[in-house]
């Protein structure tokens, strides 16, 4: 079966939920590519018209937001304690370099943190657990995670889409072309390297003739 036949009988309902379980899972503070998966999903979108893109921007907004919301009643209740059992179990992610970086964050920035921190990887682990380790009030954590995960989910969606759109109507359109000029490309780049390997070598053999030639002034013997 070809791929794209293939791609047509995934159920637009399968791809809903594994972007907004991966992103869940991620927002509740595993270490999980959230972003990569949207960022696919968004691209299958634009090529697979079951697909729906707002669903899909509403499915990856939800998910982020009940995971953060998770990860913040799991911090809370589990305390520092929780952070050091993170760092054994996911070092990379958790160590104490990490989780000492995410905490100057949220002294500095409070909720602006964990709306900052959905666009950025470390923070997008650490948001929800921390918020609730350092006993940020929830209505201050709910608006900021509502309102990054809709801007977050939404933006890259919207972006990844229009995106996805536009480069599969250019590809549709110009494919021959695009085919043709890199044919003529290759043939061009062919010739140019066949021309200089040409002189190169002809350079070569005159500098080898030149080299070989008997010198026109014979030393003077000594004592003459």
């Amino acid at each position: 079966m070809h791929i794209q036949e293939w791609l047509e009988t995934v159920p637009a309902v399968a791809v809903y939920l594994l972007v907004a379980g991966v992103i869940g899972l991620e927002s509740l503070g595993i270490p999980l590519p959230g972003e990569l998966v949207l960022i696919s999903s968004t691209l299958l979108a634009a090529t697979q018209d079951h697909i729906n893109p707002y669903v899909l921007g509403i499915s990856a907004s939800a998910g982020a937001i009940i995971g953060d919301s998770i990860g913040y009643l799991i911090g809370r209740k589990g305390g520092r304690s929780l952070l050091t059992w993170l760092g054994q179990k996911f070092p990379r992610h958790f160590g104490p370099d990490h989780v000492a970086t995410a905490e100057r964050s949220f002294e500095k920035w409070g909720m602006w943190a964990v709306f900052v921190g959905r666009f950025i990887a470390l923070l997008r682990i650490f948001a929800g657990p921390l918020a609730g380790v350092l006993k940020m009030p929830y209505w201050k954590f709910l608006i900021a995670n509502v309102l990054g995960g809709i801007v977050w989910a939404g933006g890259t969606v919207a972006v990844i889409y229009t995106v996805g759109k536009v480069a599969e109507e250019w590809l549709k359109r110009f494919s021959y072309l695009g085919l043709a000029a890199a044919a003529l490309f290759g043939l061009g780049s062919l010739l140019v390297v066949r021309i200089k390997a040409k002189r190169a070598a002809a350079a070569k053999a005159a500098a080898e003739e030149e080299a070989d030639k008997p010198s026109e002034t014979e030393p003077v013997a000594a004592g003459e």
